[in-house]
């Protein structure tokens, strides 16, 4: 039988050329034509070059290369940012502590009084005397007679419609209520509701700023001796004035310097507090309303603050603005 050409004939004329002869290849059954491309038929210049080269050249070449992908790498890594750091309870303690050390911050009380005084007025109460009667006139209303001060007091906000609550003796008497809010605007008003039993009155305001801030009113059910609070107000006319102090006792007792009225259930507290005072709001260091102030205690009976305050609960002075309790 005769046997198979094991090359084709153009690879034998070459091998007739070149005068040597190659060792048999084993015969795969295909013809030129079909044997598939090999994976390697188009190799790269790299490993074209590394064919042409001496075995201590290619271990060199791959050297090379090595090298390069090794700076390479290296080049990535340095332009990387670096990895963050986490933080740790000692690295937010240290932040902490830098930063009351280099910056005053504002105290508890100033950030009380910031909350509360938008919505403090100063409530006046007005009367009309002859002229010969002294007194700071306001314009006079009738022939030989003028308005002037009966009363002057504080007040605060507890509605943004202009409902505010203060102290009925405050008011009591007067011809004319004037209020004047923090903006400065100035309004008259009218007495809507009154609770004499703990000495407030509600009034409702004529004419009240656009951006208008009722106070917030919090529950004194949590309340404790020693609990810090703020008293804003007009002592003696001057103002808005704010004192610092804590809550000295809680359901304390009060008589009236004139004894006709004893008054119970009553917030003490050490923040300092004088005539102009009254009516105005007692405040936690959140500035929220837990008291109107109402009186002041002096053994002597002189019109000075010795120390001992007392304030009416927010929950009774609600509800004498017809307020659901907490």
């Amino acid at each position: 039988m005769r046997r198979p050409a094991l090359y084709s004939s153009s690879r034998s004329s070459n091998h007739d050329r070149r005068g040597g002869g190659l060792p048999d290849a084993p015969d795969t059954g295909l013809t030129p034509e079909s044997t598939p491309p090999s994976p390697t038929s188009n190799p790269s210049r790299l490993s074209r070059l590394a064919r042409h080269l001496s075995p201590h050249n290619v271990y060199l070449l791959w050297t090379v290369v090595g090298l390069l992908a090794l700076l390479l790498a290296i080049s990535f890594a340095l332009s990387s940012p670096p990895a963050t750091r986490k933080l740790t309870q000692a690295d937010i303690n240290a932040a902490v502590l830098k930063t009351l050390e280099t910056n005053v911050l504002p105290s508890a009380a100033a950030k009380a009084y910031e909350i509360i005084s938008p919505s403090v007025v100063r409530v006046v109460g007005m009367s009309k005397n002859s002229a010969a009667d002294k007194g700071k006139g306001y314009g006079k209303t009738e022939a030989g007679k003028e308005d002037t001060e009966h009363s002057v007091g504080t007040g605060v906000v507890i509605v943004d419609k202009g409902i505010i609550l203060t102290n009925l003796h405050v008011v009591q008497g007067a011809e004319t209520i004037k209020v004047i809010f923090s903006d400065g605007l100035e309004s008259t008003a009218s007495i809507t509701g009154v609770q004499p039993e703990n000495d407030l009155a509600v009034l409702q305001a004529h004419k009240i700023p656009d951006d208008m801030i009722a106070a917030t009113m919090r529950s004194t059910a949590d309340l404790a001796p020693g609990d810090q609070v703020v008293a804003v107000g007009f002592p003696f006319g001057i103002g808005p004035s704010a004192s610092a102090g804590v809550i000295s006792g809680l359901n304390r007792n009060f008589r009236s310097p004139e004894g006709k009225q004893l008054m119970t259930n009553l917030i003490q507290f050490d923040a300092a507090a004088n005539p102009g005072n009254s009516g105005g709001p007692l405040v936690t260091m959140d500035g929220e309303v837990i008291g109107i102030v109402t009186a002041i205690y002096n053994p002597n009976q002189q019109r000075t603050f010795v120390g001992i305050g007392f304030a009416v609960p927010i929950e009774n002075a609600a509800s004498a603005a017809g307020m659901p309790p907490f």
